[in-house]
């Protein structure tokens, strides 16, 4: 499982890129965005990182298969 950005909510504040673990966090098209293939949703870590920087709600959400 993988973590997503939705683009419309996202502010660009870039608070989640520098804590992603895996390096997952991208910016691309005027926003941020997770790279599915290497977000492991911080199971090695805890919870997933960027949720608890996000300053925006729903904004970072489990990625949908």
């Amino acid at each position: 499982m993988a973590m997503a950005i939705d683009g419309y909510e996202c502010t660009v504040c870039g608070d989640c890129e520098p804590v992603c673990p895996t390096g997952s966090i991208v910016f691309r098209d005027d926003h941020y965005a997770i790279e599915a293939d290497s977000c492991n949703e911080c199971t090695d870590v805890g919870e997933p990182r960027c949720l608890g920087v996000c300053p925006v709600d729903l904004c970072i959400q489990p990625l949908d298969d």
